[in-house]
């Protein structure tokens, strides 16, 4: 096994060194300064391939680190940590008393309010990223066939902490006194459900709930959609908001929770040989995705090919994954084959990277049985080492920063990497973002159930 990189540091290294370079990289993407477009415009009469090509036209995103994709941008760049102690629900007798939550939301900046009151959390979060999303890739969707528009979400638990406290009303008040809506509130289809109803989006509409990968899964699945002229257009992403006592204690007794409570802002740390488990945490994120002739005939602004994307089942235990990691390789390889590139063809990986002692080496294992010594050349980061672990959403919001890093050049890092792991010993962008020039980025997402995804974006070129 190679020595860990001589440019990975030990704990001098530590999220609260900003080098030249990192002030050089925050200055191009300027708090009052415009950013250059980021994206560029097809020229009309693109080629048709056999197979539909799809493009990345919109995003939107509710996360621990800021309501609007570039609070959560900049977040990741500066490697600041969206993990504090927990407020939203009691957790004083659990071993893990801190979560990713996310601050500040009001979803009746978003919607209707007596919509509002018919939704759970989970889905009030991707309804207020699709709304982003929708406008961000400028679409009037009146000036759409709603029978072509479609919505695939991922989420693993649905209306948890409302699920929760209908059970404490059931028990303390009894039945009757319920919420009237309590059923179709909790459902997981009720995320995608909501945003059909309020946009008005009459076409292929699903629900996928893979654990962890869900959201990876949707978009991936949203893409096959369109591929296969069902849809020009779908709303795709993923969701969660489950911390509740309940939810806490249930992975808190697997002992898959940090329990680092007096420094929250440093415990998730993924590859870090000093890491003790995931951080719980909620938000959502929303792509825009559509048919390449689609988004031409209508002048619209693309960030990235949604090109690949590959799934695979470890068949292997309910919750560790194979310990050779190959359903891992196997998921890695379909998503690059299926965006029609080589092994060399990636510069960046958004690994599933969840701080747990598990995940971490034997991910890295898979990476490297895949990509041999080219792996010790690939930059691999890990976005939950600032927001915590969305849960069925992650996969989501690290699209939006694949998409990112391919629009802006520029890879975030992994924070709180200060003790080398000999089984971890990748280049994982230690506690500074970095420049570098990304044509492809491959993103993964592994569930519980051994349920396996991943996506390849790619530079749109004409």
């Amino acid at each position: 096994m190679r020595h860990v990189r001589s440019d990975i540091s030990h704990k001098s290294s530590t999220t609260s060194v900003v080098d030249k370079e990192l002030v050089h990289l925050l200055d191009t993407v300027g708090r009052d300064k415009p950013v250059p477009e980021p994206a560029v415009r097809p020229r009309r009469g693109a080629r048709k391939d056999k197979r539909r090509r799809v493009v990345v036209t919109g995003m939107g995103s509710i996360t621990p680190l800021g309501l609007t994709i570039d609070e959560f941008w900049r977040g990741l760049l500066e490697g600041r940590s969206g993990i504090s102690l927990t407020t939203l629900c009691d957790v004083s007798d659990l071993p893990c008393k801190i979560s990713g939550e996310v601050k500040g939301f009001d979803p009746r900046n978003y919607m209707d309010y007596k919509e509002t009151r018919r939704m759970a959390r989970f889905s009030q979060f991707i309804v207020a990223a699709s709304r982003m999303a929708i406008d961000d890739a400028g679409l009037k969707l009146e000036r759409e066939r709603p029978d072509r528009m479609g919505v695939l979400v991922g989420n693993g638990i649905g209306g948890f902490p409302e699920a929760e406290a209908g059970c404490r009303t059931l028990i303390a008040k009894g039945g009757m006194r319920m919420n009237p809506f309590f059923m179709p509130i909790i459902l997981p289809n009720m995320a995608a459900g909501q945003i059909s109803m309020i946009f008005g989006l009459k076409g292929f509409s699903s629900t996928i709930t893979t654990a962890c990968a869900a959201a990876t899964q949707a978009i991936g699945e949203a893409i096959e959609v369109i591929r296969r002229n069902k849809a020009d257009i779908m709303v795709a992403g993923g969701t969660e908001a489950a911390i509740t006592p309940t939810g806490i204690a249930g992975f808190c007794v697997m002992k898959a929770l940090s329990t680092r409570n007096d420094e929250p802002t440093k415990a998730s740390r993924p590859f870090d040989a000093k890491r003790d488990g995931f951080i719980p945490a909620e938000g959502a994120g929303a792509l825009i995705l559509e048919s390449l002739e689609h988004a031409v005939r209508r002048d619209a602004r693309i960030y990235a090919e949604a090109a690949g994307i590959g799934i695979s089942s470890d068949a292997y235990h309910v919750t560790a994954p194979d310990t050779e990691g190959s359903g891992a390789v196997r998921a890695m390889r379909l998503a690059i084959e299926d965006a029609g590139l080589a092994l060399h063809d990636i510069d960046y990986i958004n690994a599933h990277g969840t701080s747990t002692p598990i995940n971490d080496p034997i991910e890295t294992l898979a990476i490297k049985s895949l990509f041999g010594e080219q792996a010790y050349d690939l930059a691999v980061s890990s976005t939950k080492s600032m927001i915590g672990h969305l849960l069925g959403g992650s996969g989501a919001v690290e699209a939006i920063a694949c998409i990112k890093s391919i629009v802006e050049g520029i890879v975030h890092p992994t924070i709180n990497y200060e003790y080398p792991d000999p089984d971890c010993d990748l280049d994982y962008v230690p506690n500074v973002a970095r420049r570098r020039g990304v044509r492809a980025v491959l993103s993964n997402s592994f569930g519980f159930g051994g349920q396996n995804a991943c996506l390849v974006f790619k530079k749109y070129e004409d």
